[in-house]
């Protein structure tokens, strides 16, 4: 359990260097190609089935290693709804830039540099400027709600270039929408915070069960991995703990969209 948590930790570091090294390169609206690597989750699962095989048996070291791979894969899901997150924040403050420079009557191009530079993000603060210059082409490759934020900023840019409206409040809405999005969020998020808790709490009480009863010197574990009965009871006990996680974490993503 402990090598597996440690997989889990070390590629957040890899993912952070491959995007400062995107960021030093300045070639955002070119989409580079993973780098040929093991998944994150073949990964977990090979370790923690070739550590666990060594102690258990080899139906216990499957099983460690196809939950690895699950969690792994889970936490690759955290890490990147975190950084959807962090663009979208960063968004926010370069729309409400772009927005104080332009209803101060700066031009659309010292507007957009300044916005640029006051986003703490080089990636996104380039999106937003080639949403806002070049609206006609794609201002990004990406379906998520960033991407749908910078078409609308994109198609408000080809309404202003077109017909000379102001581009000010239809920045400024986008700002004030994201923001209450946002808001949104992290209140259905504090929202759900009891029932996430109680799922670990729940996902934990087998582990409970095994330890109690061999302190009373039941020896369940040697029951589940020796016996035939118990074999199967563990391959059903596991595949129910996934399958109960698995539907408590899709009804809490449900609720906070």
């Amino acid at each position: 359990m402990l090598l597996a948590a440690a997989l889990l930790s070390w590629p957040g570091r890899s993912a952070l260097r491959r995007d400062r090294r995107r960021s030093v390169t300045r070639r955002a609206d070119v989409r580079t190609r993973p780098a040929a690597r093991v998944p994150l989750p073949v990964l977990a699962a090979v370790a923690t089935t070739a550590v666990v095989a060594l102690l258990s048996t080899p139906l216990v070291a499957a099983l460690a290693g196809g939950c690895a791979a699950l969690a792994a894969r889970t936490e690759q899901r955290r890490r990147a709804d975190l950084r959807q997150e962090t663009r979208l924040a960063v968004l926010v403050e370069a729309l409400a830039a772009l927005d104080a420079e332009l209803r101060s009557g700066r031009s659309l191009d010292e507007a957009t540099r300044a916005a640029v530079g006051a986003c703490a993000d080089d990636d996104s603060g380039r999106a937003l400027a080639r949403a806002v210059r070049a609206p006609e082409g794609e201002p990004t490759d990406d379906g998520d709600e960033v991407g749908r934020a910078l078409g609308r900023v994109a198609a408000a840019a080809r309404l202003s270039s077109r017909t000379g409206c102001s581009l000010a409040a239809v920045v400024g809405a986008v700002e004030d929408d994201l923001r209450a999005r946002s808001r949104r969020r992290l209140e259905l998020r504090s929202a759900t915070a009891g029932s996430r808790a109680s799922t670990a709490l729940l996902a934990g009480l087998p582990v409970l069960g095994l330890v109690m009863g061999g302190g009373v010197g039941a020896d369940p574990w040697g029951v589940l991995t020796t016996t035939a009965t118990g074999q199967v009871l563990l391959v059903a006990g596991v595949a129910l703990e996934v399958a109960g996680l698995a539907w408590s974490a899709w009804l809490v993503r449900r609720a906070v969209r």
